[in-house]
């Protein structure tokens, strides 16, 4: 039997802030080289025998994130299923699962894979998966595990029960319980047990099994997201289940609606299987710096870094040069438009910066001065009282809607390819120093008419300059 990965790709990442943004989360980011978190999830998949593309979850925001990575790997997938509203873990995973019961086979086992970790080794993960689907095609719910080396109060603990046997050189155990992030003081002793294993978030059970799981016991998010998925609108590469229902759903994770139900009720169709390697979820700078390599100083440098007398931190510049002096266990990251200055380790109170950003309506906790679209990206340059400088990239053949703007007039100049420009009736070609104007109220389109990315810097004047001020009358990606 085939196996169905569904990849949960609905995270915000708010630990890596500056970096990771509410519309550029950390599974988007390169973080580990030259492909995303996201991206290595899907290259270990293609490794993998008798294994069918992926379901993938993520939310409204994202779907042309997800495309552009999917193109890039030239990847291709079963559904890519749009949450309007993010409801955590165990709705997003009813839904991929009504997705195969709808389309396949309830007895399709599926593979549950977050899409921001980090796996040490692919070929021991292949093996250990291998071996969990031999319990999941039984109708077993199976969990995968972290032996922990320290004391850590941002993972869940599942305690171990009796051992099994399930092939040669792969032992699973029972599941006794959870404890959801601990404080430390008990994190401690519950890894002085030995009788724990940190929770992966990784699971493999059949939709069938979830299924009935998640009627039994959290029956609202059942009902909800069958409606929902029931009313779904297919929009191109994309499936938009009905958003006006999702909003009534009750937010739950996979291990509180299911998971620790079945301990309350003595079910015991549940294993955890632990993964014997380097596994990081890579949730803050701390885990970064971490799995990072470090220099004799036990410094984490990435990018432009001039640093003396620095020891045991993590410095990180994404767009200019950053000098450091005579510091000791500091994390700083560095963006064009936010900078990030705190003590080694202090994770959970960069989520309450974040927070704070949010509630004072800063534009830093959601987008980047770059923003990316399915067309390619803009970065905003400068801004000032009725004016704002972007530098647009057009991605080969792509092409910008057909739109109208009631308080802006825009300025086009081509740096770099070659530009079809609509204004109004009118049609023409731009070329390398050649300019036009579009004037308020004026319908108006931008294409790359070449093989080449086209840039563009784009000067808008007007009273209203947000994005929000558009009327679109034909897009070719639906929106």
């Amino acid at each position: 039997m085939s196996l169905q990965p569904v990849i949960l790709s609905g995270g915000s990442g708010t630990r890596l802030w500056p970096l990771s943004r509410e519309f550029y989360p950390k599974q988007f980011l390169n973080l580990l080289g030259e492909n995303s978190m996201f991206q290595l999830t899907l290259s270990r998949l293609d490794q993998m025998d008798n294994i069918t593309d992926p379901i993938i979850v993520c939310n409204e925001s994202h779907r042309f994130l997800v495309l552009e990575q999917l193109r890039n790997l030239k990847h291709t997938t079963n559904s890519i299923i749009l949450e309007g509203i993010a409801r955590n873990t165990a709705p997003a995973l009813t839904l991929a699962a009504l997705d195969i019961s709808r389309n396949n086979n309830l007895d399709t086992v599926m593979l549950v894979l977050p899409a921001d970790h980090l796996i040490g080794d692919n070929s021991e993960f292949h093996r250990i998966i291998n071996s969990g689907k031999i319990l999941a095609e039984e109708d077993n719910i199976v969990m995968f595990g972290i032996e922990p080396k320290v004391a850590n109060n941002s993972y869940g603990y599942i305690e171990l029960g009796d051992s099994i046997n399930i092939e040669k050189e792969s032992i699973g155990y029972g599941i006794n319980g959870f404890i959801e992030k601990p404080d430390l003081l008990i994190a401690k002793k519950l890894i002085e047990s030995g009788q724990y294993l940190w929770n992966s978030g990784i699971f493999m059970l059949k939709a069938s099994v979830w299924l009935n799981a998640i009627k039994e016991y959290q029956p609202d998010i059942f009902n909800i997201c069958s409606e929902a998925y029931d009313k779904a609108e297919k929009d191109g590469d994309f499936l938009r289940p009905e958003i006006s229902l999702l909003e009534k759903c009750p937010e739950d994770s996979i291990d509180y609606a299911v998971m620790e139900n079945l301990d309350i009720h003595g079910k015991s169709n549940s294993f955890v299987l632990p993964f014997n390697f380097t596994w990081s979820d890579l949730g803050s700078w701390s885990a970064l710096w971490d799995i990072r390599d470090k220099d004799i100083n036990g410094n984490v440098q990435i990018g432009d870094i001039q640093s003396i007398d620095v020891k045991n931190s993590l410095l990180f510049s994404n767009d200019r040069m950053v000098a450091v002096l005579g510091l000791e266990n500091v994390t700083i990251i560095e963006t064009s438009d936010a900078v990030l200055i705190t003590n080694r380790g202090e994770d959970e109170e960069v989520k309450k910066l974040v927070r704070d950003l949010k509630i004072d309506h800063r534009p830093e906790y959601q987008t980047h001065r770059k923003v990316h679209r399915p067309w390619g990206n803009y970065e905003i340059l400068d801004s000032g009282k009725g004016f704002q400088v972007k530098k647009l990239i057009v991605n080969p053949g792509a092409s910008l809607s057909l739109q109208v703007h009631d308080h802006r007039a825009e300025h086009w100049v081509v740096v770099s390819g070659i530009a079809r420009v609509t204004i109004g009736e009118n049609q023409f070609l731009l070329k390398e120093n050649e300019s036009t104007y579009v004037q308020i109220g004026v319908k108006h389109r931008l294409e790359n008419a070449s093989s080449k990315f086209l840039e563009i810097i784009e000067v808008q004047s007007g009273d209203y300059l947000g994005e929000d001020d558009i009327k679109r009358y034909d897009d070719i990606y639906n929106r």
